[in-house]
């Protein structure tokens, strides 16, 4: 990596050298949902909506990102269809020059009812989330009972024409264990990419702990006792997963060690909270308060030069294997997952 580097043009660069060309909008930190890596189960205190950037800011500042380079999307929460009109947003957003993909993570409850309108705003793809298959787990896991809604919505996606779905799964020891060969066979058989992401210390309840994560290669080592695996080359300078194919060609699965080995060095995005906060690490300690900007009428230079100057300090890696780790005072639904 190099020392710090200059952001010129059409492209937003950190200063260890990484191009940015990923922005992930948190629309909303209100979910149906109570998982236990994410929320607490209750008395949860939501952003007022008053609070929460307006779909005309958004899109200004996603505007503002694609004349820097930016050239994905990912609309995230809390659950984002959450957020009322979801569509009209989408709709704004695939219209901006320079954007090439607007994506949604979603936990899939709504999706029976909307994912048609979703895909006629222009949204191209999908990532659910799904830990367990089995009907206790998922309930112990999401504190909902709502498994066979999340299938279904699902499936209607498939059906009005999503070809890019895939299913996120966060890895936790003496729970995950029988759940990963049931959803890589879902998977293979539906047509779904399951990705496998160790669980990271962004609970709101605190209770994170190196010994409760299932590593990577224990991830591997599970399905490779049925399939064999073939590496995809350079996947990690795409995205965050290593991923695989099966060897006998039906389907892949990715590998997001977030935790025992951080894909850091490749990281490619920011974030924005619903409430306008840009991050550049999903563990930033620190802000910038771009919604204070748009609300004060800053200029597009004034909102270009904050985006910049936060950028060039995107901190090199997050720091959870190091002694002096602090985990952030959000928890993952007021960050955006």
């Amino acid at each position: 990596m190099t020392a710090l580097a200059e952001n010129t043009g059409q492209t937003l660069v950190d200063g260890m050298g990484r191009t940015i060309v990923n922005l992930r909008i948190s629309v909303t930190d209100r979910c149906n949902f109570r998982c236990t890596y994410c929320m607490p189960a209750d008395n949860v205190e939501f952003m007022p909506r008053e609070k929460l950037l307006s779909f005309e800011e958004i899109t200004r500042v996603a505007r503002i990102g694609a004349g820097m380079g930016i050239k994905r999307l990912r609309l995230t929460g809390g659950e984002p269809l959450m957020r009322k009109d979801l569509p009209t947003l989408i709709g704004m957003l695939t219209k901006l020059d320079g954007i090439e993909d607007v994506a949604m993570t979603t936990n899939a409850f709504f999706l029976k009812e909307h994912a048609k309108t979703l895909k006629e705003a222009g949204l191209k793809r999908l990532n659910i989330s799904l830990d367990a298959l089995d009907p206790e787990k998922f309930r112990d896991v999401n504190r909902r009972d709502c498994l066979q809604e999340v299938l279904e919505g699902m499936r209607v996606s498939a059906e009005v024409g999503f070809k890019s779905i895939k299913v996120n799964a966060v890895a936790m020891k003496n729970f995950s264990e029988t759940e990963i060969l049931r959803l890589i066979e879902m998977g293979r058989s539906e047509g779904f990419e399951i990705r496998f992401i160790e669980f990271m210390p962004l609970d709101s309840d605190r209770n994170w702990e190196r010994d409760k994560v299932l590593f990577g290669h224990e991830i591997l080592d599970l399905i490779r006792k049925k399939h064999d695996l073939v590496p995809v080359e350079n996947s990690l300078e795409i995205g965050p997963a290593s991923e695989y194919d099966f060897a006998d060609g039906k389907g892949r699965v990715g590998i997001i060690t977030a935790v025992s080995n951080p894909f850091c060095d490749h990281c490619n995005r920011i974030r924005m909270t619903a409430n306008g906060k840009l991050r550049t690490c999903l563990f930033s300690a620190d802000e910038t308060d771009l919604k204070e900007l748009i609300r004060g009428n800053a200029s597009d230079e004034d909102i270009v030069k904050a985006i910049k100057d936060a950028v060039l300090i995107k901190e090199p890696g997050h720091k959870i294997n190091l002694d002096d780790f602090e985990q952030p005072q959000r928890a993952m639904h007021a960050i955006g997952g």
